[in-house]
């Protein structure tokens, strides 16, 4: 139920970058956990908490190459 929520969420903001923003910023305060970030947004939180000087907090997480 919450991945319908957050997809219905990010379908109906439409800016995915500001839904990475918003779940990097949960991140960072401790009101979500990394690994309950749904997978498409992943990229975008990981680069918010890399840029923010947290990448630690995404674990062993490591971003898709670009081919």
């Amino acid at each position: 139920m919450r991945k319908l929520f957050t997809k219905i969420l990010i379908k109906l903001i439409g800016d995915e970058d500001m839904m990475a923003l918003l779940l990097a910023q949960r991140v960072i305060l401790g009101k979500t956990e990394f690994n309950e970030v749904p997978n498409s947004l992943k990229p975008g939180v990981y680069e918010h908490l890399r840029d923010s000087g947290v990448g630690f907090l995404a674990g062993d997480y490591v971003p898709p190459t670009a081919e």
